[in-house]
């Protein structure tokens, strides 16, 4: 208990930074268990030369008790030097794990069996890198972000015991960047509520089964293969058609739902899901919020903005 409260305590004095510089003041080294067994072994033989008067055997003594120093030495020099860097993260919805992409450049000889993990979780979760001779080398871990939001990255440990695996030398690195989380998208996905003529024409308002509008819909049997939109099917892996039917250009308001069970979350996840069909039937869609109005227009970055948008309200449009 007081040894995990401690640990955190260090933990938070961190300073956060995307770059981590290993130093001779940031580096950590301890004996593992190999490490204790071997030293024990060392005082046996130590004492056993000096009862029996072996002169071989003090001679075996301090030849292993100098390549364990030697060992030590070589861990440590494994980690020193390094520089760690990690990249922007990339947004995910709730309930998905996002990526930690870390890149490591190395300023000297070769590093061998460098080990990079979540600090405080599973060590079965960790990636192991080598770093070339004055080259550079990447590794990704990944966390489930606990909710919507922004979220900074978690603490990262590093280490290695190479090449003896006597001694574990190892660096806590605390990163600032931070990623998007945007809501769990509702299954199944409701129908979307109907769309609005836009400005200067006739209300002609269709919808079928809840995924036709005016300008497109799910494709058709026997549809003209030039009324596919195949930017739309590229994207979506989805068939969809322009509808001809008719002239009109219509918009899309999303609402924040009303009489729901499960409250705000379940808003959240439910104008998600909308969000994400009404791009990919390619309509004028704008999002409405209390105190806050993000008008009609499509693609991919309208998108981006809309889901930005559900990720951190109601306490702000995101940073």
């Amino acid at each position: 208990m007081i040894l995990e409260w401690l640990g955190r305590y260090l933990e938070h004095r961190l300073p956060r930074s995307d770059s981590w510089v290993l130093t001779q003041s940031t580096i950590y080294i301890l004996p593992t268990r190999a490490g204790w067994a071997f030293a024990i072994t060392l005082v046996v033989m130590l004492l056993a030369s000096i009862n029996y008067q072996l002169n071989l055997g003090y001679a075996l003594t301090f030849l292993l008790c100098g390549a364990g120093l030697a060992g030590m030495h070589q861990t440590h020099a494994n980690l020193r030097g390094l520089t760690l860097r990690v990249r922007s993260p990339q947004p995910v919805f709730a309930e998905e794990p996002a990526a930690v992409d870390i890149v490591l450049d190395n300023p000297g000889r070769e590093r061998v069996g460098i080990g990079l993990g979540i600090y405080r979780a599973d060590h079965h979760g960790k990636a192991w890198v080598d770093v070339p001779d004055h080259g550079m080398g990447a590794a990704r871990l990944s966390f489930v972000p606990p909710r919507r939001g922004r979220h900074v990255l978690p603490t990262i440990m590093v280490e290695s015991n190479f090449p003896l695996g006597l001694f574990r030398a190892w660096t806590v690195w605390r990163p600032a960047a931070e990623v998007l989380v945007y809501p769990k998208p509702e299954q199944p996905a409701q129908a979307l509520p109907a769309p609005q003529s836009a400005p200067g024409g006739a209300r002609t308002s269709h919808q079928g089964d809840g995924s036709e509008f005016e300008g497109v819909r799910a494709y058709r049997r026997g549809d003209p293969l030039r009324l596919v939109v195949w930017k739309k099917m590229a994207r979506s892996n989805e068939m969809i058609s322009r509808d001809a039917s008719t002239g009109v250009n219509q918009t899309l308001w999303l609402d924040l739902p009303a009489g729901m069970a499960g409250g705000l979350e379940a808003q959240m996840s439910r104008l998600t899901a909308w969000v994400q069909a009404a791009d990919r039937l390619g309509l004028h869609f704008g999002l409405r919020l209390p105190g806050l109005e993000l008008g009609c227009d499509t693609g991919e970055g309208h998108r981006r903005a809309a889901l930005q948008v559900l990720a951190c309200w109601p306490n702000g449009a995101g940073r």
